[in-house]
């Protein structure tokens, strides 16, 4: 099997391809951006889980207006921002955010499978849903998805201290005054958008490699926060930039490359976190 994959690579007209995709490769910077900043919080915050299932519930939304012959990416941005709202809301009222999005996540992917099972056209259209699709993105979609990120990444930067204050200990944010549940609900309006959009990169079923893994290989060697976001963004840009240029030499899909790249990440900064650790152990026993 990995004969075939490496036997179908080729760089012959490997810039002409390259210029055929290069909004694929802008909005994939622009998404990676937004993924490595909006991912501390996620990591902050536990919410890992989350991601999948408002992942999922956009996909359903994408797949219910793909077979209305709508547009896809706002199909998918209305099913995140309803599931973020849902998760919001009703994590609020039992503080079980794991239980409720464990019950929304398979009504969600049921409702995608239902109305991906009765759409006639293209198959292509079905996988890419799944799998991520941004190879395909024409300019507007581009413009769409960039000013959609930029936005998200711009509130997150404006609340920043508060949320940061919120996601790091919310009782005490709360016994100081700030306002955690409203946080929280803006919160997971920015998740439910940059979930939307990064479906459009790496799909349903693998959008955690482009919104959770670069910020948790980050928080493995970084302590600063300047330092762990400006590593999760790096990370989240590389990956999705790298695996549309390894993608274009052959004919996988470019998810698993952003994939593969993002895993390796986590696993080299797992070492080096691991041996960072050793060697404060061992001078912390040496000055003792």
């Amino acid at each position: 099997m990995i004969e075939q994959i490496t036997s179908s690579f080729s760089t012959e007209n490997y810039w002409d391809l390259f210029w055929l995709v290069r909004n694929s490769v802008i909005t994939a910077a622009v998404l990676g951006l937004m993924g490595g900043i909006i991912g501390i919080f996620i990591m902050l915050r536990r919410s890992g889980l989350v991601v999948h299932g408002i992942a999922e519930i956009s996909f359903a939304g994408a797949a219910l207006f793909l077979l209305a012959g709508l547009d896809v990416v706002l199909g998918s941005a209305v099913g995140a921002v309803v599931a973020a709202l849902l998760i919001g809301v009703l994590a609020l009222k039992d503080k079980d955010t794991s239980g409720v999005t464990a019950v929304l996540m398979p009504f969600g992917l049921g409702l995608g499978i239902l109305f991906l099972h009765l759409y006639q056209g293209r198959s292509a259209n079905r996988f890419g849903l799944l799998t991520g699709q941004i190879v395909g993105v024409d300019d507007v979609q581009t413009r769409t998805l960039v000013t959609g990120a930029v936005i998200i990444s711009a509130v997150l930067i404006l609340i920043w201290r508060p949320l940061m204050f919120a996601s790091v200990d919310p009782q005490l944010a709360a016994a100081r005054g700030v306002s955690t549940n409203l946080l929280t609900i803006v919160f997971m309006v920015l998740l439910g958008g940059a979930v939307a959009m990064s479906v459009q990169v790496v799909g349903a079923l693998l959008v955690l490699a482009l919104l959770v893994v670069p910020s948790a290989a980050a928080l493995k060697v970084a302590r600063h926060p300047a330092a762990v976001v400006a590593l999760s963004c790096t990370f989240a840009v590389i990956s999705a930039v790298g695996g549309i240029m390894i993608a274009i030499m052959g004919t996988v899909p470019i998810s698993p490359y952003i994939t593969t790249i993002s895993f390796l990440f986590y696993l080299v900064c797992l070492l080096i976190g691991w041996r960072q650790r050793k060697a404060r152990h061992r001078t912390a026993v040496q000055a003792a």
